[in-house]
């Protein structure tokens, strides 16, 4: 399997970051859920979850930024869409998810209160502790942490994490599976297989 992209097919390294990608936002949301579903507060389990979730999502923010450059570099292959809309509405798709992957991990991190112990291995500062942080928020925006740190929860927690990010995740892989069973093209294969 050629590592670049060809007309008819993603190459290797397009598919493994966009399969991996997948794996890190199915093992973040995991964590997250077991810290909330299945452990007490404050105890070594949940906060041994909570340090997954951080570090898959700092990953899925490293390799996100890898798919855009190997995006830049290497074109996607020709749509498989038949028709200017669907292939307008697989844009639109796009975007927005490529969006969410870039605004979860950041509003992610800006907004968590503690250091991340990256996969314990060594630790990341909170966004608090930083320079940035000083110069940005607290001098030029004036604003707390807390007061800072609401509106980025929000965006990260509820508006993004609840909702949008599983709307447009179920979207995307129903797209996918409707071009397969359907209408019966190499939408799907062009990911998978070739």
């Amino acid at each position: 399997m050629p590592l670049k992209n060809s007309q008819r097919n993603y190459g290797l390294i397009a598919r493994s970051l966009h399969w991996l990608t997948a794996a890190l936002f199915l093992a973040a949301y995991c964590a997250v859920y077991y810290r909330h579903w299945f452990t007490e507060s404050r105890t070594t389990e949940n906060m041994i979850a909570f340090q997954l979730h951080l570090s898959f999502g700092i990953t899925i923010g490293v390799v996100v930024l890898l798919r855009l450059l190997w995006r830049l570099y290497d074109s996607a292959p020709e749509s498989e869409a038949t028709s200017w809309w669907a292939n307008s509405l697989a844009r639109i798709g796009h975007l927005a998810l490529y969006a969410v992957m870039i605004i979860m991990p950041l509003t992610g991190y800006l907004g968590t209160g503690g250091n991340t112990n990256y996969f314990f291995l060594f630790e990341i500062p909170r966004f608090q502790d930083t320079a940035l942080f000083s110069w940005l928020v607290t001098g030029g925006l004036g604003m707390t942490f807390e007061q800072f740190e609401a509106p980025v929860d929000f965006i990260h927690k509820q508006l993004l994490g609840q909702w949008l990010a599983w709307l447009l995740i179920a979207g995307h892989a129903l797209a996918a599976l409707y071009h397969h069973y359907i209408l019966q093209d190499r939408t799907l294969k062009r990911m998978t297989s070739g």
